[in-house]
């Protein structure tokens, strides 16, 4: 047990008290999971306004910039990668479309595919967004050391990976 006592901590300890039969240790993971959840989501939207972005636009954007030059990929590769639906994902692209951020085209090498591909505009508003992202996930994680940090994340890989959820890419990376 840590010297420091939080909120989840005082709900299970309720529990304990109130139903000593169940094993309510579940709680005390998901429950910090979901307190980071709404932490990190504050945080991405707040720093994403700053560049005219939400987290969606910014998972697209950053999806077409990590695949390189010519920042090209299908709206099923975009989906895959996002983990979304096609409705959800052609959303995203309309949006991003009507700004000026991509392009979609029929592809050269097969007329029947399209191709998302990121203009100018829109790599300069990812690049311009990317820095500060980071140091908005860093700030998520002050209170860790770089060793807690690379623990942390093997042990919710190995979570992920058991529940047979492996992305494609990770969403927002």
């Amino acid at each position: 047990m840590s010297a420091v006592e939080d909120a989840v901590d005082r709900i299970l300890a309720q529990w304990a008290r109130e139903r000593p039969d169940l094993d309510c240790s579940p709680m005390g993971v998901i429950g910090r999971i979901t307190q980071l959840q709404r932490e990190v989501f504050l945080a991405q939207r707040t720093t994403f306004a700053r560049y005219g972005l939400d987290a969606p636009s910014f998972d697209v954007l950053a999806a077409l910039r990590r695949a390189g030059a010519p920042y090209q990929l299908t709206p099923t590769a975009l989906m895959r990668t996002a983990l979304v639906t096609s409705g959800a994902i052609t959303q995203r692209l309309d949006r991003l479309e009507e700004r000026g951020l991509i392009t979609r085209e029929r592809s050269e090498a097969d007329g029947r595919a399209v191709v998302v591909t990121l203009t100018d505009a829109g790599r300069r508003a990812l690049d311009a967004a990317l820095p500060d992202h980071l140091e908005t996930e860093r700030a998520l994680l002050d209170g860790l050391s770089e060793a807690d940090q690379e623990a942390l994340a093997g042990l919710l890989r190995r979570l992920l990976v058991a529940r047979g959820r492996v992305p494609q890419e990770p969403s927002g990376a």
